[in-house]
């Protein structure tokens, strides 16, 4: 007789930690410049109005930054974990590392730096590995934008997110200050009788029953996958003697 266990949801929510780790620079300092920029002048809908070719370059030298990087330990551990665990990555990142990693299910709550898409259409969306220009246009000739969810639009997959969050038996926070919303409000989603783990070398407060681990995104999330696997293999082990 053979006895088939439940695997348990895991949801994991990532910021700009984890991928500064692999050398992308972090979405925003305190100074509110984003690799160099004012994020007025690049995330916004506004910006774009006024300036298009200023936008369009500065994601086209953040494309090429991102193919010079490679998912770092913590990418890999979180795919590792699908060995185990039913996993779901909702990211605010607009990075591809987590899919580079092989994780399998990713959602991108800001947007994907490797996409564009219409200006007026927001279901028009392509792929986008090389500089975008002002000839690109969509198919009614509209031009194309880079498919990042800027400041003051709405977003669009937080919906998506809000029901994943609901359905998790292991929450696992890293790299995000939990200070951007719609994003940051995702934890009031999390059911009161999952555990919640958050990675991160800085302390917060605000936040009851979690388990902080204090380390870098690589140390922390590689340690606590490590943790978590042995746990699934020991519940294994005992459901499977109790049957034989």
């Amino acid at each position: 007789m053979s006895i088939s266990l439940k695997r348990q949801q895991v949801v994991v929510l990532t910021g700009s930690g984890i991928s500064a780790e692999s050398g992308l620079k972090t979405f925003r300092n305190h100074g509110g410049l984003w690799d160099g920029e004012r994020v007025e002048d690049v995330a916004t809908p506004e910006g774009f109005a006024r300036n298009p070719l200023r936008v369009l370059d500065f994601y086209n030298r953040l494309r090429r930054q991102l193919q010079n990087v490679q998912p770092n330990a913590a990418h890999l551990a979180l795919r590792h974990l699908e060995s185990s665990y039913e996993v779901n990555i909702i990211t605010q990142n607009v990075d591809d590392l987590h899919e580079r990693a092989g994780s399998s299910h990713v959602l991108h709550l800001h947007g994907e730096l490797l996409k564009a898409r219409s200006s007026v259409d927001e279901n028009y969306i392509v792929d986008c590995f090389s500089d975008q220009t002002m000839a690109d246009v969509d198919a009614r000739g509209f031009p194309m934008r880079p498919h990042i969810v800027w400041f003051g639009e709405a977003v669009p997959m937080i919906e998506a997110a809000i029901q994943l969050m609901q359905t998790a038996d292991i929450v696992i926070i890293i790299g995000t200050s939990l200070q951007v919303y719609p994003a940051a409000g995702l934890v009031q989603y999390i059911p009161p009788d999952a555990e919640v783990f958050l990675v991160d070398p800085q302390p917060y407060e605000g936040l009851q029953n979690v388990q902080f681990i204090r380390a870098s995104a690589q140390a922390g999330v590689s340690s606590l996958v490590s943790e978590l696997l042995q746990r699934s293999e020991a519940l294994s082990f005992s459901c499977q003697d109790r049957v034989d």
